[in-house]
């Protein structure tokens, strides 16, 4: 597919800049404003999640592609999210082949559950953010988007949910005792509330590099955007000037 041209990129990925928003996150209601310059609006998204140091990466169990990558793209998304799925199942693989796995973008996952409208999606988070604990975040993300309709509408989808992990092959026990626990909700709401700083509104919503891009857009979109921040991150600096020698003395 043709990338669009740059005028329509550009409206695509928004600057972020003094933006409120309001989400719940759990059962708790978030609000959070951008302030100032993009890295200040993504605050603790940044500050918090990125890694300090490659031994002690918080986000590796949930990213893809190399950790010194010359873009990173967080996903902020809903594992019930409709939207959500669509982008995991038919876009993703496109850009896991060509940007990911030839090392240009490290892609980061960060929970966005929109618990107003998706009641199963914090329990899916969980789920996810457990699986985590064991290396398994993706095989079981893949899961759940893949049977998103079996699992989004039951009142109680916490055996199916387990069931699912297990068919990803997550181990059934340390799982069930994370879960019984709810050892990930602090760090499922926390990144709730990081991503509405960064700007997300709805789900899918991606921060890439300073902008923001809205809605499962088609792969073409993301080529040009990936594309051209790629080129200019990875451009060959130019190399100082020598120096101007003084005039000789008269």
């Amino acid at each position: 597919m043709r990338a669009p041209p740059a005028s329509q990129l550009a409206a695509r990925l928004l600057p972020v800049n003094g933006l409120t928003h309001r989400r719940f996150s759990g059962s708790r209601r978030v609000a959070a404003s951008s302030r100032g310059s993009c890295a200040a609006a993504l605050g603790l998204l940044l500050c918090t999640l990125a890694p300090a140091a490659p031994q002690s990466d918080p986000l590796a169990t949930r990213s893809r592609g190399r950790a010194d990558a010359a873009v990173t793209v967080y996903e902020m998304a809903d594992f019930q999210c409709p939207a959500c799925r669509t982008f995991a199942l038919e876009t993703m693989p496109v850009l896991e082949r060509e940007y990911v796995r030839t090392g240009k973008v490290r892609w980061v996952f960060v929970n966005f559950p929109l618990t107003e409208i998706h009641a199963n999606a914090v329990a899916a988070a969980e789920v996810a953010m457990c699986a985590a604990r064991q290396n398994r975040f993706w095989d079981v993300h893949d899961a759940l988007f893949h049977r998103q309709p079996q699992w989004a509408s039951l009142g109680d989808p916490a055996s199916y949910l387990v069931a699912l992990a297990d068919s990803a092959g997550v181990d059934p026990a340390p799982l069930r005792q994370c879960l019984g626990a709810r050892a990930t909700v602090p760090e499922i709401e926390a990144d709730a509330q990081r991503a509405a700083r960064a700007g997300a509104r709805s789900t899918p919503t991606f921060y890439i590099e300073g902008g923001l891009l809205r809605g499962a857009a088609p792969v073409g979109v993301f080529r040009g955007v990936l594309d051209s921040i790629h080129r200019v991150r990875t451009a060959p600096r130019p190399s100082p000037s020598a120096p101007v020698p003084p005039p000789p003395p008269q």
